[in-house]
């Protein structure tokens, strides 16, 4: 059979063949078990190995210029994140999150910024104000939103103010901030 001359070759001659190419990779793919789709959104479908909380906050606790506790949490919470970061001030943060038993993350702050330079990292330009306060654990949480109904609650314990925050269920930021207040702090 003698090949088309190139002026009669359109897009429809490219997608016939690159369909076939398309569904040999797709093939591949789920063959390999290297593809997946996440249909129920709990903390136990993600393949991503735990963040060890436990080592990240003792680091933390020996380097950072305030005290740092160490919540415990469910057995269907997943610490999937932590970091330390520089806010206004020269002053310091440590923080850890988990996605939590309803596939929600949630995020636990520690540091000893202001709680105004909290504010500010947390909800960026889209916070101006307090919401109310929350009374947990003997402490008052100031709460505060986004217009992406991100949501955090921040107490002063005067050396370290601590910072819960989710887009999940209240009642998972409060299980976290009665859970963290009942703790000592990690020794230097």
């Amino acid at each position: 059979m003698a090949s088309k001359p190139r002026i009669l070759t359109s897009g429809k001659d490219m997608i016939w063949t690159l369909i076939p190419l398309l569904a040999v990779c797709a093939l591949v793919a789920i063959a390999s078990g290297n593809c997946s789709v996440g249909l129920t959104g709990t903390a136990s479908d993600d393949k991503t190995p735990a963040y060890d909380v436990y080592n990240g906050l003792a680091a933390d606790a020996r380097t950072m210029p305030f005290p740092i506790r160490r919540p415990p949490t469910p057995e269907d919470w997943k610490p999937n994140s932590g970091s330390t970061g520089e806010m206004a001030g020269g002053a310091t943060s440590s923080n850890v999150g988990w996605v939590t038993g309803t596939g929600a993350y949630l995020q636990l702050t520690q540091t000893n910024a202001s709680e105004d330079d909290l504010v500010d990292k947390l909800g960026g330009d889209d916070v101006s104000s307090g919401t109310g306060t929350k009374h947990i654990g003997g402490h008052t949480w100031v709460t505060y939103s986004t217009h992406d109904d991100n949501k955090f609650w921040i107490t002063d314990l005067s050396d370290v103010r601590i910072a819960v925050m989710s887009r999940g269920p209240d009642s998972e930021m409060e299980q976290m901030a009665q859970s963290v207040l009942a703790q000592q702090p990690l020794p230097k």
